[in-house]
């Protein structure tokens, strides 16, 4: 009998392989993937989120939990796509111009696609240009931005400002973070919501789009 406790809780402690094999076990059975997916995988990684937020886990066992959910979601993606089961909604991710850091943007990346997000990931250095086509043309629902200086920031407010101009205002859910980002910072540019953290980065993308 498949056992998506067992999936859940080999997930938290990080076994890929264990999670793999159970994956794979609940599938010839016969499990859906929505259910796979909604009772193990995104309730295994909500409590690595949980962990995390309580620094009870730090971003070795967070990223060590995020490669087990990998080889859990590497099986059931395909019949995820196939059952036409929705993902929570499209989030654009990225760290603003002019900042090359990426391990905060790779964590909140991870913790998005644990809680069902379909993360498009522009990496590192990304215009506002790239922001908006990630909207226009893959359908992001959320712009999510990542700065690890100061002096990156404005590059913020840069982006949401063209956002507005592109006539996206309204339409498009901007959430912001980073070590130096504030509540204070986001209310001042106009975005729509602050995460302090990686594992809040997920609630307050579900938050912004009503889930």
């Amino acid at each position: 009998m498949a056992d998506l406790n067992a999936i859940a809780e080999n997930l938290i402690n990080g076994k890929a392989d264990e999670v793999k094999n159970l994956v794979q076990a609940a599938v010839n059975e016969g499990v859906g993937a929505g259910e796979i997916l909604n009772g193990a995988l995104i309730k295994g990684m909500s409590v690595v989120g949980e962990n995390f937020k309580n620094n009870i886990f730090y971003v070795p066992e967070v990223l060590i939990a995020a490669r087990a959910m990998k080889a859990g979601m590497g099986i059931i993606r395909p019949l995820l796509v196939a059952s036409g089961v929705k993902p929570a909604g499209k989030v654009a991710l990225g760290t603003v111009k002019g900042d090359l850091h990426d391990i905060g943007k790779n964590l909140v990346a991870m913790m998005l696609e644990g809680a069902g997000f379909e993360v498009i990931d522009l990496g590192i250095d990304v215009s506002p240009e790239k922001f908006i086509a990630a909207v226009n043309e893959q359908g992001a629902q959320v712009v999510a931005m990542s700065a690890l200086l100061t002096t990156t920031m404005p590059s913020m407010k840069t982006t949401i400002d063209a956002m507005k101009e592109a006539g996206l205002a309204g339409k498009v859910k901007t959430l912001i973070g980073g070590a130096p980002v504030t509540q204070r910072y986001a209310d001042e540019i106009g975005a729509d919501g602050y995460a302090r953290d990686a594992a809040s980065g997920a609630d307050e993308a579900k938050k912004l789009l009503g889930l």
